[in-house]
């Protein structure tokens, strides 16, 4: 319906600019068609006038006047009018409101779709976590959301691509596999004392476990009596020192082995985790491969003929302040060895090989200092930045019985992914992350997210299409079952105040999943189902539906069939169920 608005006042418009009515600007501002504040102002309005009047040399007024008197008639327009300082406000009539109804039953796969996309391939990389330990509740946001965001962008007819980026290679990885062959060391009675910024959570001990399992001895080694006394400190260049001489130990061989199985025990965990949670990937993208099919090694090279790279103390400099940055960025150390950031310009520039329109980064936001560096090595591989959109996630808190959940990755104390869904249920984890603002905080209070109220805004929603469903069974045991299309032909009969306000709410769903898929905004639809739901509960609180009079119980009926798909889809665009009976 707002399409169809918006195509009446573009027309108009034109109408007047051909006749020399008006004298528009040569790029005409967006028409904005929103439902107003005050439904007494009609079912939609538009701001159009305010922002013309200016170069029309007009009121506001006198320009909306106009373009009121160029729409015309239209069938699907009650009452057109122009209320100061120049808003036009569309009253639709009855009929035109209510066809959304027809439309949803008739075509109910066309429910929340839309063409703004058609034809725009757009990657989607997010979680992207270092697999050196399992999800917390961190990643779990990010996965939430991205996810979310996914499948608005699909609705809304974007080709969609969804990547984790496999950080299996670098420094992590390394800290990483001392700390498993520290702990199956140990296991094995060999005591070496543990640095204080390894890895130190319990899986880390369960992983050696299962490396003994697999294993056997074999990464034991005589010579490791001669290496303990150097095994000690725990600054960074004695980490370094410690991952330097484990290599030793094993040989290149035997450590690639351990590495290679530490981090694949991990990725297991992570890819079970988010199965669970309803996440999948189209891609699993290796850093590792960068190197191994020369994708860095292109990079950097192309990043040297850009003429923005020297050498400085050993080390080889990106000059991002060329490009906007704070300061410049070490490509390769001078030991020879690649920076992280080496790493994510090879990354990206595969990334715009791989031909996508558009590329939709979603980073935790402790990484937005990052966001500068990347976009300039763009800039200096002759690569449009304006392509690479990076959206980023804020932390959220847990709450529990009203206090903070104290975490720290490092030291193991923090609380998985896995455990939250275990406490309050996927459906309660996918609503609470996507019901705010990506770049807000969020403060997750567990215990609301497991109450079984109406209390709990997701269960709120639920319980909305679960009453419909609910309904629908006492027909169906009263009256025999009926078909929602056998109330088609009476829809006219729907002329409860409230019923108008239902079939408005449905017009524009289509319109609000488009909306938030290009404004990068689940919690938009999160936001439309409550609105939603609440009308449905007093809609339902004041008017029976298993009336005795068939005609207008159809159509009653039609029109909760209509509400069901929408708020199945909506909560489905969350990755939320929409259970039939609770």
């Amino acid at each position: 319906m707002k399409e169809h608005l918006r195509s009446l006042v573009e027309n108009a418009l034109s109408r007047l600019a051909a006749a020399g009515s008006l004298a528009l600007p040569e790029a005409v501002p967006p028409i904005a068609i929103d439902p107003p504040r005050n439904p007494a102002h009609g079912d939609f309005s538009s701001n159009i006038s305010l922002l013309l009047a200016k170069h029309c040399r007009m009121s506001p007024v006198a320009v909306a006047e106009a373009i009121v008197a160029a729409i015309g008639e239209d069938a699907g327009i009650e009452n057109l009018e122009v209320v100061p300082p120049g808003f036009i406000n569309f009253h639709l009539r009855q009929t035109a409101i209510l066809g959304i109804v027809d439309t949803l039953l008739r075509a109910p796969e066309t429910c929340g779709r839309s063409n703004r996309g058609a034809g725009r391939r757009v990657q989607v990389e997010f979680v992207s976590a270092n697999p050196t330990g399992p999800l917390h509740v961190g990643h779990g946001r990010g996965a939430a959301y991205g996810a979310a965001l996914s499948n608005l962008l699909r609705a809304a007819g974007f080709e969609v691509c969804t990547e984790y980026y496999v950080n299996d290679a670098g420094r992590q990885m390394d800290i990483l596999a001392l700390s498993v062959w520290l702990r199956y060391l140990a296991q094995a009675g060999i005591e070496l004392e543990f640095p204080g910024n390894g890895y130190r959570g319990d899986y880390i001990v369960d992983i050696a476990a299962e490396l003994a399992g697999r294993f056997g001895d074999r990464f034991q080694r005589a010579t490791l009596p001669a290496l303990a006394p150097t095994l000690e400190g725990d600054d960074e260049g004695a980490l370094d020192a410690r991952i330097a001489q484990c290599r030793t130990a094993l040989g290149e061989a035997d450590y690639r082995s351990l590495h290679g199985f530490a981090c694949q025990s991990i990725l297991a965990g992570i890819r079970a985790d988010l199965k669970m949670f309803g996440v999948e990937f189209d891609e699993w993208y290796s850093e590792h491969s960068l190197v191994e099919r020369g994708r860095l090694d292109e990079a950097l090279a192309s990043l040297r003929a850009s003429g923005q790279v020297y050498t400085e103390d050993g080390a080889e400099w990106f000059r991002s302040t060329a490009f906007g940055d704070e300061k410049d960025r070490v490509l390769v150390r001078e030991n020879g060895a690649p920076t992280y950031f080496a790493s994510d310009v090879a990354y990206h520039a595969d990334k715009y090989q791989r031909g996508f329109t558009h590329i939709i980064n979603i980073w935790g936001a402790d990484h937005h200092g990052y966001i500068p560096r990347v976009k300039a090595s763009l800039s200096a591989l002759g690569l449009d930045p304006a392509r690479l959109e990076v959206l980023l996630v804020q932390f959220a808190s847990l709450f529990r019985g009203g206090e903070k959940v104290h975490m720290s990755t490092r030291s193991g104390q923090f609380v998985t992914l896995k455990e939250l869904m275990e406490e309050v249920g996927v459906d309660a984890a996918r609503y609470f992350y996507t019901s705010r603002r990506s770049d807000q905080h969020l403060d997750f209070d567990l215990d609301l997210a497991r109450a079984q109220s109406q209390d709990n805004p997701v269960y709120y929603l639920q319980y909305a299409h679960a009453r419909i469903c609910s309904v629908f069974r006492q027909i169906a045991q009263s009256r025999g079952q009926s078909e929602a299309l056998d109330g088609l032909p009476h829809l006219g009969l729907l002329v409860e105040k409230r019923e108008h306000q239902l079939a408005g709410l449905l017009t524009r769903y289509a319109d609000t999943v488009a909306s938030a898929a290009e404004q990068r905004e689940p919690h938009a639809i999160a936001n439309f189902l409550r609105e939603l739901a609440t009308e449905y509960h007093a809609y339902y609180n004041a008017h029976k539906i298993n009336v005795d009079e068939a005609p207008l119980r159809q159509a009653r009926v039609a029109l909760c069939t209509a509400i069901r798909l929408v708020l199945a889809h909506g909560l489905a665009l969350l990755g939320v169920s929409a259970p039939e009976e609770m």
